[in-house]
């Protein structure tokens, strides 16, 4: 479905001197519901751009134990399996000039319909060209749909 991938979307990587603070990087998962060329995304009621259900990595968790944290909090459903996908290295949406994410993104069923929870406004099942026609998107988003719409 999705190949394994370490870039980012950006062709031109920020040159960091000796004066520049280091970019930071957060470490989040995501699940990856594909269906009929529509991937299941959210949105949290403090940022304009969707993005897969997940999150951030708690310290001591492991990817696939964050997953079902993030599932259960964002979706208030459960999570069936969690198959690797795939990692993605891309600048941060919302989080700050310098930000980046990897983001690592992981297929699975959902033992129930989702509904948005906790801090998610929004949930849709949107196709490359209606996500790509979002004034704001998130480059790893972008780069997943590459991979999945190539498959």
């Amino acid at each position: 479905m999705c190949r394994p991938r370490r870039g980012t979307v950006r062709k031109h990587e920020d040159v960091h001197n000796s004066t520049s603070p280091a970019p930071r990087l957060i470490r989040a998962v995501g699940l990856v519901r594909y269906v009929d060329r529509r991937l299941l995304l959210v949105r949290a009621d403090y940022q304009v751009a969707f993005y897969l259900p997940g999150g951030k990595i708690d310290p001591g968790e492991t990817e696939v134990e964050a997953l079902h944290r993030e599932v259960r909090e964002e979706l208030g459903v459960g999570l069936r399996g969690a198959d690797f996908l795939g990692r993605y290295l891309a600048d941060a949406v919302g989080q700050g000039d310098g930000v980046r994410v990897e983001l690592a993104c992981y297929a699975g069923e959902l033992d129930g319909e989702p509904r948005p929870a906790a801090e998610i406004a929004e949930l849709a099942w949107l196709t490359r060209d209606e996500y790509l026609a979002h004034e704001v998107t998130a480059p790893a988003i972008v780069a997943l749909f590459a991979d999945l719409t190539a498959a």
